[in-house]
């Protein structure tokens, strides 16, 4: 009891704890330093002060002097007491001497039990529920009825006690006892984060994917960024030794020409020194006054016909006239050709996603289940016949661009006859000039083996012939709807630009097929 009675004079009548930097005032009492420094005046701020034990007042606040007796007594007792700082928890209800930290808590009797208490209890009530501790005894007992909470109601999804299942609003309810509710709402919750661990895992290989997908388009315009670093060496090298070229030939020629002058220069001093001498003699002759001296010189026969005069002098001005245009018109030529395969390499992030449309199809095509191949076959597939139908082994995409850049690719495959381009959704669809190519409303390439590996492009019915063959059977068709272009590629190593139609386009475009034996796939991203 001696410690106990020695704790309570420790305690400071304001936080009601040990104290902390005790300090004295002059009525004799003592206080933390920090409790009384927050004590304000009494008489609303006009400065008198009192003490809040016993009430004594001061006109002013007296000098607080730290009390050093009562400091050291204060950390004596706190070094004896060691498990007071080991204390964490919650406390035993039953030990008032000092804290001591609770296992357990009974239900029945609201109160928390250290080891020592516990013991006790079991032995003389044995059939009180005991818990861990807890703070918050009176949650688990009925509001109503004051019972322990043993049931669950299912239909009510409460936790109800045995009055409330018996005579109370849950009578007749199908009940579980708490543990078995709690299991099987455990097993939901186990079933969820079954759910929730697989949408995590799924999603984690998502990232993953995505993650895959950044690496792989980061070195791909590492690899783009390089290649075009190589191409614009191999330019500019190529421009630097053209120049050179071009300035060689225009410094030869022009070496060439000054030669030529300088010749004919010379040839036309000499002349003009002979004339400057007949001029002189005539002039004589005229002034003669002899006139058998006139008539009978032997000269004047030679000077009165002279010989006749050749062309002109060919100082080789036509030379190089014609070679300087053929060979700024190879420079631009050759740049053009340049710039389009620049403009193939960032013609768009991938080929754009292409779908056949099989209300369009024409029903002796077979258009596969991807609706990315059109093969042609001799079995009608017996199609409805609609007006947006072909009539002649033609096909156009679902998809329809409006603005933008973008390219596709396809591959042609044992195809005797074929077409492949783009086209207005106003093209007509029955007749001859429903051909893509054979009206003013689409464009394509053509191609096929009965003409012998021939290829031309189509517009409007008017052929342009390619002069040169074409091995490959792939090919890659390019729009830039806003700059009105639509360009024909072979797609070989390196990739060869073919054609390119210029057209103010007036409708969203279609891509459009037409095949004649074997078959036309559209390629997806490589």
């Amino acid at each position: 009891m001696a410690t106990v009675d020695l704790r309570h004079e420790l305690l400071c009548s304001i936080c009601m704890d040990i104290y902390t930097d005790p300090v004295t005032l002059r009525c004799g009492h003592n206080f933390c330093r920090d409790c009384i420094d927050g004590v304000p005046d009494t008489d609303g701020g006009y400065g008198e002060y009192s003490c809040p034990e016993c009430r004594a007042t001061f006109q002013k606040w007296p000098p607080l002097q730290k009390n050093i007796t009562l400091c050291n007594v204060v950390e004596n007792f706190l070094s004896t007491q060691p498990h007071q700082e080991m204390i964490t928890g919650i406390c035993c209800t039953y030990c008032v001497d000092y804290p001591v930290s609770a296992v357990k808590s009974c239900l029945h009797c609201e109160a928390s039990l250290c080891e020592k208490h516990l013991k006790v209890h079991i032995k003389i009530s044995a059939d009180h529920v005991l818990t861990d501790p807890s703070t918050s005894l009176k949650t688990r007992k009925c509001s109503l009825h004051r019972k322990i909470l043993e049931y669950y109601c299912t239909k009510d999804g409460a936790c109800i006690c045995v009055f409330c299942r018996s005579v109370g609003k849950h009578r007749g309810h199908r009940v579980e006892m708490l543990d078995e509710a709690s299991e099987k709402k455990k097993e939901r919750l186990r079933n969820v984060l079954q759910k929730l661990i697989t949408k995590r895992k799924k999603t984690e290989e998502r990232v993953q994917s995505l993650e895959e997908r950044r690496r792989k388009a980061q070195e791909k315009a590492a690899g783009e960024a390089e290649r075009v670093t190589a191409l614009f060496i191999d330019i500019r090298r190529w421009v630097d030794d053209l120049e050179k070229e071009v300035l060689s030939e225009i410094s030869r020629r022009e070496e060439q020409v000054s030669l030529s002058l300088s010749d004919v220069i010379q040839k036309l001093e000499l002349k003009k020194d002979e004339l400057s001498r007949n001029m002189r003699y005539i002039e004589e002759l005229c002034n003669m006054t002899d006139p058998l001296t006139v008539l009978q010189d032997p000269n004047i026969c030679a000077l009165c016909h002279p010989e006749e005069e050749g062309g002109d002098e060919d100082t080789g001005e036509h030379d190089g006239g014609d070679r300087g245009a053929e060979l700024i018109s190879h420079i631009s030529h050759t740049l053009s050709d340049m710039i389009r395969d620049i403009n193939v390499i960032f013609y768009g992030e991938g080929p754009a996603d292409i779908l056949l449309d099989v209300n369009t199809a024409d029903n002796n095509l077979l258009i596969s289940d991807d609706l990315k191949t059109a093969t042609w076959t001799e079995i009608t597939q017996n199609r409805p016949e609609t007006a947006e139908r072909f009539q002649y082994n033609q096909v156009m995409s679902g998809r329809r661009f409006t603005s933008g850049r973008h390219y596709w690719d396809v591959e042609i495959s044992r195809s005797e006859l074929w077409r492949v381009g783009m086209c207005y959704p106003s093209i007509i669809r029955r007749g001859r000039q429903s051909y893509i190519g054979d009206n003013n409303k689409s464009w394509c390439l053509y191609g096929g083996m009965v003409r012998n590996n021939r290829y031309s492009v189509i517009h409007d019915s008017e052929v342009i012939l390619f002069p040169h063959q074409i091995s490959s059977d792939r090919f890659r068709i390019c729009l830039d709807y806003e700059a009105g272009q639509l360009s024909f590629y072979e797609l070989c190593d390196p990739i060869r630009h073919l054609h390119t139609f210029t057209a103010a386009f007036s409708e969203p475009l279609h891509a459009a097929l037409y095949v004649c034996g074997g078959s036309i796939k559209i390629l997806g991203s490589s």
